[in-house]
């Protein structure tokens, strides 16, 4: 009997949370028809962004998103996955603990903090680092026109990529971590048994075993970082625009809808950056479902431990 209740407990749980997302699916797209009917496929296609003509055009705050969504990626995830090896296989059992807190306890820290760290420390100092990179760079083709500004700023894509890489490096971090310590000490024995030596066996015993729960770990992050609001509206620049130079200034998604949402007073403003909302519900819905589908994958190839 408990566990018949249990069952309906639990079934009744997953389905309202079911029944939730698709209430904030259907509302959301409701409110944003009369942009999405207005522009058409230029909604999404377009980099046209200009409330007193009426025209919406997302593309560029889309693209900006992505910009700084991978640069935080590329630049959390080896920092937090050699943080959580260093915690779970070489750090000494005392030193272990204090990393762990301090790790969850950047977690903790509300975004908006670190975005004022971020504009008042940072972005007065980048520009000159910014520029070390660009004079590097500038004699080659591609990478002189990436490490570009025009004019260099430290409001710009690069900075709003750093400060979303500080800001979910402690979740990637924790999650790795967690993911480490399930690695079974059999097969850390083995390795050491055949001579290999630690980085031998991290490679061939505990990186393989925990690959699902490092993607899911990074998706997770990338998740956050898609959404994040308050601390990519201070330091990206707010410029809409589509350009390979990350040293100069942009825009993202959520950044807009929390600076323009109380100068839209109705009509098809509002209902353009609702449709905002919309892409970004759908992308990071998007990045759930391929996590679990790669952990998933993941427990079918190591047996279910992961």
């Amino acid at each position: 009997m408990t566990d018949r209740v249990l069952r309906v407990v639990i079934w009744t749980a997953g389905a309202l949370v079911l029944v939730i997302l698709a209430l904030i699916a259907y509302t959301m797209i409701s409110e944003a028809m009369p942009a999405f009917r207005a522009e058409g496929l230029s909604y999404f296609t377009s980099d046209v962004w200009d409330p007193a003509h009426n025209q919406f055009g997302t593309l560029a705050f889309t693209y900006g998103t992505v910009v700084v969504s991978g640069i935080a990626v590329v630049l959390a995830v080896p920092v937090s996955i050699g943080i959580a090896l260093f915690t779970t296989e070489v750090a000494p059992r005392w030193l272990r603990k204090p990393i762990t807190y301090v790790v969850d306890l950047l977690a903790a820290v509300p975004s908006v903090v670190f975005g004022l760290w971020c504009l008042l420390v940072l972005a007065p100092v980048l520009p000159g680092f910014y520029q070390g990179w660009h004079d590097l760079f500038s004699g080659f083709p591609i990478l002189g026109n990436v490490f570009d500004g025009a004019p260099i700023s430290g409001r710009s894509f690069m900075t709003a990529g750093i400060i979303l890489a500080v800001m979910i490096t402690p979740i990637i971090t924790s999650i790795a971590r967690e993911t480490f310590a399930t690695v079974p000490p059999s097969l850390k024995d083995a390795s050491h048994a055949l001579g290999a030596t630690r980085w031998e066996m991290i490679r061939a015993s505990v990186l393989p075993h925990s690959r699902g729960g490092v993607t899911a770990a990074v998706l997770i992050g990338l998740g956050r970082a898609l959404g994040e609001t308050i601390a990519v509206a201070l330091v990206i620049g707010s410029s809409p625009q589509i350009s390979a130079k990350l040293f100069g200034s942009g825009d993202a998604a959520a950044a807009v809808i929390a600076l323009q949402w109380g100068e839209a007073t109705g009509g098809i403003y509002r209902s353009a950056l609702i449709g905002l909302g919309v892409v970004l519900f759908a992308v990071t819905l998007l990045v759930g479902v391929v996590a679990r589908a790669t952990v998933a994958r993941a427990e079918r190839e190591t047996g279910g431990a992961v």
